[in-house]
């Protein structure tokens, strides 16, 4: 038997947040920000933590350090998420990190029990016997969503395919190798974009903001 994997969280946080008229990353959560929710977050269940950031680099680097996570930059942020996620996963395979837990910043952080429950489910897939597990997915009433695990064959898939793919076409392409998780966690598929729809999040009421 293989050693088990080792985790890096992945954090993507280059968007330009234009239709919330502020960075996502940065708004008011559980006393500290969306970002430094989801690098609490992530921290338990990974060695270390990759930011990327784009334009808001200097502004995010603060909430970054001081919460003892790593920071990238995407020189090119409006290539658009993939490009961020690409960048995030040659930085964990080049910090010897050989799976991922990968998030967004524009939602609240998922629970900690989702995160242990989809690091598990991976970690006993890969054990099986049969077609290798390469990434688990969580499921939110029918919605897949984010935090979402990749190991090593998914980060390398997502790597080789280039510039001219996107992150769902190599799901597809793959997903005979995918797990789906069902999870009791909104958040998973909860996306903030606009001050209404963060306004109804501090409410409590996610109807209107679960994607």
């Amino acid at each position: 038997m293989g050693r088990a994997p080792s985790f890096a969280g992945v954090i993507l946080a280059a968007g330009a947040s234009s239709r919330m008229g502020r960075d996502k990353a940065l708004l008011p959560w559980h006393g500290g920000t969306f970002l430094s929710a989801a690098i609490r977050s992530l921290a338990p269940y990974t060695e270390l933590v990759v930011v990327v950031a784009g334009s808001n680099t200097e502004t995010l680097r603060p909430v970054v350090y001081a919460n003892s996570a790593f920071m990238v930059e995407n020189p090119e942020p409006q290539r658009g998420q993939y490009s961020s996620l690409r960048i995030a996963l040659s930085q964990v395979l080049n910090h010897g990190r050989d799976a991922a837990i990968i998030t967004l910043v524009d939602r609240p952080a998922a629970e900690g029990e989702t995160i242990a429950a989809l690091k598990q489910h991976f970690l006993a897939g890969v054990q099986r016997t049969g077609v290798p597990l390469w990434a688990v997915v969580p499921e939110y009433e029918g919605k897949h969503g984010h935090p979402f695990v990749a190991g090593r064959e998914m980060i390398e898939a997502f790597l080789r395919a280039g510039d001219v793919a996107n992150a769902r076409e190599i799901e597809h392409a793959n997903q005979q190798h995918i797990a789906y998780l069902r999870v009791a966690d909104p958040n998973v598929v909860t996306n903030i974009d606009t001050p209404q729809q963060y306004e109804q999040l501090l409410q409590g009421n996610t109807s209107g903001v679960i994607v």
